[in-house]
Order: structure tokens, then C-alpha cells, then sequence
């Protein structure tokens, strides 16, 4: 097993179409950084929040990455951009190989509502592997909060999760804690990337297994090129972090079947109590 390089893209993009820009910053990365293996860019880096710029799958969009891969010969997981499937409207992330196949699609299982209105959730998490090196989970901003998410793509082999983000409010020094929690009690990698400018508040983050940051972006562009090396992973879940918590191995021999869990999560009272998922309202 090698290690594995990936710059994570963060720019102040706009609500309009970015893919020429994103090209050159993709190829420009290359330039300055040719050992990187993969390019990671934020959330909805393409078009921004217009749903009406929804495509289907495969689309010209995914064209046009899957050709900037093939040219550069490298990994590239675009972002996000909202996917149109018959009526409904997913946010939805792709992978792309260094030879210019899209390797699996993912759609946000957990959309930002009720702000993300529109947004139809996935239903299925997104595993792939890098030949030689290691498998890989992907999800999208607000699915970091629902520690399902990550622990199911653990659960799938997972050793290092890419995670495009579009926040630019203030709950971003939160999202800062979860993405070292969901690297901690899963022990992976979690590479955060966010944009920058009018879209987002920056300060993407990159994680190691045992919850170090490797690194935080401040909040203009940046180009943030680390080397994993998935073998911290291993010994992580096999030792433990620091030679003591060795989480999965419970989560994997624990008998305990969790009511929280499958249809009997509908029936909690405490939760039905709570009212509808609905905007706040002024006053109340």
C-alpha cells in the first residue's frame, strides 16, 4: 500500500456557472502540485444553489469533468451539483478515475432542511477504491452530522471520508468539532472542504485518524495539498487511538440491537413531540 495525495480546492465561486474557472484552478493545482492524485472541490461548486441549473446523469457537466480527469490523469470528485431525475432533485456528488470513468454516484442523504427546500434525500451511502491504496466513503455537508453517515461507510470498509461542504453561517466552528468526531469515533480521515467568498465561511479541515488536524483553511482561496497514508488508518483500528479506544472492534462485537434504529424510531414519543421539521418562526 502507497501513500495517497489529494488537494482539496477551496475558492470563492458564485451562484452562476463556475465550470471554467474550476478547470483552470483544477489544472492549475496540477502545475503547482503534480504528485497530488486527487482534486476535491465544495459543495455545488459548479453552479452554486440554483436548482433551475439541476442536470440529469450522466449530464455535460459530468462530461466535461470526466474529460479534465482523463487530460490531467487524476482522481476528481467535482463537488456537488443538484441532479435532476424525473421529478425529483438530489444533491449529488460524482467520481471520477484517473482514466475519465465515473467510478459511483452519491446523493445527500441528509439535504439542509428545511433550508435545502426541493432537495429529494438519497438513500444510499458511496464506497470506492482507489487501487493499491484503500477505500474511500463520500458525503456532503450536512451529512456530517448524522454519525450514521460516516459509521455505515466505516462499516463498509471505509478509511478515509471526502466531504464537500457549502457552509457560510455561523454554525461553521460546530461543523469544525463534527468532523473531528466523525474522524475520531470511526477512525479515518476526514477531508471537509468548503468554499470560500460570497458561498461559504472557508476554514475547511482536514482530519487524521486519531482526530489530529492536519489542516484548517483561514477563509480566502486556498489550495490545501496532504498526503494520507491509510496505513495510520489500520493501525488505528487495530491498536486503537493512542493505543486505547478500539471503537469499531466494540461497534462490531456489541449484541446490542438499538431501538433508535429501523422502524421503531418513528415510534419514539420524545422525538414525535418535537413538531414538524419547519423554518422557526419570528416570535416563537
Amino acid at each position: 500500500m502507497k501513500n495517497f495525495s489529494i488537494a482539496g480546492l477551496q475558492l470563492a465561486l458564485s451562484s452562476g456557472d463556475n465550470r471554467d474557472r474550476i478547470e483552470r484552478e483544477v489544472s492549475s493545482a496540477l502545475r503547482r502540485f503534480p504528485w497530488v492524485e486527487m482534486v476535491v472541490l465544495p459543495e455545488l461548486a459548479s453552479f452554486g444553489v440554483a436548482l433551475a441549473a439541476a442536470e440529469t446523469l450522466p449530464g455535460p457537466t459530468e462530461e466535461r469533468y470526466r474529460a479534465l480527469a482523463r487530460k490531467l490523469g487524476i482522481w476528481l470528485v467535482p463537488g456537488s451539483l443538484y441532479e435532476r431525475d424525473g421529478d425529483r432533485i438530489y444533491n449529488s456528488a460524482v467520481v471520477i478515475s484517473p482514466g475519465g470513468e465515473v467510478v459511483g454516484r452519491y446523493r445527500k442523504i441528509y439535504p439542509f432542511l428545511p433550508y435545502e427546500v426541493g432537495v429529494s434525500p438519497g438513500t444510499e451511502t458511496l464506497v470506492f477504491d482507489v487501487p493499491e491504496v484503500g477505500r474511500f466513503g463520500v458525503s456532503i455537508c450536512y451529512d456530517q452530522w448524522f454519525p450514521e453517515v460516516t459509521r455505515a461507510m466505516a462499516w463498509q470498509g471505509a478509511e478515509a471520508i471526502i466531504h464537500p461542504t457549502l457552509t457560510g453561517t455561523i454554525d461553521r466552528a460546530q461543523e469544525l468539532v463534527l468532523a473531528q468526531a466523525n474522524a475520531i469515533v470511526n477512525q479515518c480521515y476526514f477531508v471537509d472542504i468548503n468554499h470560500a467568498g460570497a458561498l461559504g465561511s472557508g476554514r475547511s479541515i482536514i482530519v487524521g485518524p486519531d482526530g489530529d488536524v492536519i489542516h484548517q483553511a483561514g477563509e480566502q482561496n486556498e489550495v490545501m495539498p496532504v498526503t494520507l497514508d491509510l496505513e495510520r488508518v489500520r493501525a488505528s483500528r487495530r491498536r486503537g487511538i493512542k493505543g486505547l479506544g478500539q471503537m469499531l472492534k466494540s461497534f462490531r462485537d456489541t449484541r446490542v440491537d438499538f431501538p433508535c434504529y429501523g422502524a421503531a424510531a418513528a415510534e419514539s414519543p420524545s422525538l414525535r413531540c418535537l413538531g414538524p421539521l419547519t423554518l422557526p418562526e419570528r416570535g416563537k
